[in-house]
């Protein structure tokens, strides 16, 4: 019995082929690292901006060089629990506090008046709904959320429906309500699926 070697055009095309999916799939894990990455929408603390089982994708490359702006729709883990990721809107920025009263949300400015925000975005269900812990409590008596440095409070647009920062600090063993910047981990850049409901988003302006 004889053995006949394999040709080396055969052996340096297997090797070319396989060096190119090492290359793929190491550039695939860098872009869903460092750039986009993709999440499926489980829950309705969103609605109507976003919905149950919606696919979107991140853009975690945006906060690399600036920092979270108010109406930006982040994903991030929260502090009641570092192994899930939750997605909410960016409402109380750092220096700020953040006053719930009304049903409504006002921000109060270092040496300023406290300033009603516009939310738009809020469904009729929730708006001028925004009540105390627990969310969906009916509780409008005033409460103040003064956001320390590098940190963070977010709402969801559910205000009836979500687990927020009205909640963290009442959940879990951190006692804040409020995200640190690094576990903030990107902005949602748009719907990917279901085809039909295709959008990307933008930051909405507020008049303060």
């Amino acid at each position: 019995m004889t053995a006949t070697s394999v040709p080396r055009g055969i052996l340096f095309h297997v090797f070319d082929v396989a060096l190119n999916i090492i290359i793929i799939v190491a550039i695939v894990a860098l872009i869903r690292t460092f750039v986009v990455s993709p999440f499926q929408i489980e829950g309705n603390s969103m609605v109507d901006t976003l919905e149950h089982k919606e696919y979107i994708v991140i853009n975690k490359f945006r906060y690399f060089f600036k920092e979270p702006q108010r109406g930006d729709i982040v994903v991030f883990r929260p502090p009641t629990d570092h192994g899930k990721y939750y997605v909410k809107r960016v409402i109380g920025l750092p220096g700020e506090t953040v006053v719930i009263r009304d049903g409504s949300v006002f921000i109060r400015k270092p040496g300023q008046e406290d300033q009603k925000l516009n939310e738009p975005y809020l469904n009729e269900t929730n708006a001028q709904k925004t009540y105390r812990y627990p969310v969906n409590s009916g509780d409008t008596t005033e409460e103040a959320f003064p956001v320390p440095e590098g940190e963070f409070f977010l709402l969801g647009d559910n205000r009836q429906g979500s687990l927020d920062s009205r909640s963290f600090g009442h959940l879990g063993t951190h006692n804040t309500a409020f995200v640190p910047q690094p576990d903030i981990k990107g902005s949602v850049w748009f719907v990917a699926l279901p085809i039909t409901k295709v959008h990307a988003f933008t930051t909405p302006e507020y008049d303060l």
